[in-house]
């Protein structure tokens, strides 16, 4: 395994699923998707 020597205190370290998201940053991420499958299934449908 790797030496993550540089990390001050592993025991503390907080990972994404643990970190609190304001209700900007969901829907932030929702148009994110929504645009994302816009791309696609839209475009490849409207090419027909």
């Amino acid at each position: 395994m790797a030496d993550h020597a540089h990390e001050s205190d592993p025991d503390a370290r907080v990972t994404s699923p643990m970190q609190a998201f304001t209700t900007k940053q969901a829907m932030t991420g929702g148009l994110v998707l929504l645009f994302g499958l816009l791309v696609v299934f839209g475009v490849p449908l409207v090419a027909l």
